[in-house]
């Protein structure tokens, strides 16, 4: 009766073993669950310490190297890139420190100009010479009793009303019959407008033109344009009384 009891529970043990075994056998074994694995049992490597060195993994210029000098190439490139993005944010807020003094010293000329023909030199010079960009233009609701280069005299109401009723800024191409109102000819590239409100009263416009398709681009910032468009609307509406 024991040696009954004693080989009925062997043969239990022996199934259960048996269908652990074929349990395992079963599991797929792909990248999935080799990484879900190794994930799970970091130690696995301590207890393999020769697969480090001896394991190959293919590679485009050496043909083959280990899993050690294959840790070593990715974090050197997280090194190069991390080094490059750091260089890439010095040379933007270089420039962005260039933009805010150009920015700066245009608002001193700016306030001492004692004319509208004066600040409409002034933005105008800024404009091609300093920022070198290839167009400058005004276009006004009123009409004013004075000639201009920069002043468009053409009705640019319907553009106005297209691309600033929702935003003060514009951004992008703009559409040929566009180009010829403001610019009274068509220009490739890019441009900006900037709406100009004073009192709560749409003024018009400024319109700046570059040959770079790219230049003017909707993710660009606006900061310092929002304190020159302000500043511009305020000294036009003292000088023109518009």
């Amino acid at each position: 009766m024991g040696y009954s009891l004693t080989y009925n529970r062997c043969e239990e043990d022996f199934m259960k073993n048996e269908q652990i075994e074929t349990s395992i056998g079963d599991l797929p074994l792909n990248d999935e669950f080799v990484s879900a694995y190794l994930q799970d049992n970091p130690e696995f490597f301590n207890r393999n310490n020769e697969l480090m060195t001896g394991l190959r993994l293919a590679d485009n210029q050496r043909g083959t190297v280990s899993l050690v000098e294959r840790q070593q190439q990715q974090l050197r490139q997280k090194v190069y890139d991390l080094e490059d993005e750091i260089t890439q944010l010095m040379s933007v807020s270089s420039h962005n420190e260039n933009l805010f003094m150009l920015y700066s010293d245009l608002y001193l000329r700016l306030l001492d100009c004692k004319s509208a023909n004066e600040l409409l030199d002034c933005l105008t010079q800024t404009t091609k010479e300093l920022l070198s960009l290839s167009a400058f233009k005004l276009y006004l609701v009123n009409a004013v009793d004075m000639t201009h280069e920069s002043l468009s005299n053409n009705d640019c109401l319907g553009v106005m009303q297209n691309r600033l009723s929702n935003s003060d800024y514009y951004f992008g191409r703009l559409q040929q019959s566009e180009q010829q109102l403001i610019f009274s000819h068509h220009r490739a590239g890019s441009v900006v407008l900037v709406k100009l409100v004073h009192d709560d009263c749409d003024l018009g416009f400024l319109a700046i033109s570059s040959d770079d398709a790219h230049h003017f681009d909707p993710r660009m910032d606006t900061l310092l344009l929002s304190q020159f468009k302000r500043l511009v609307a305020k000294l036009l509406k003292q000088h023109l009384a518009i």
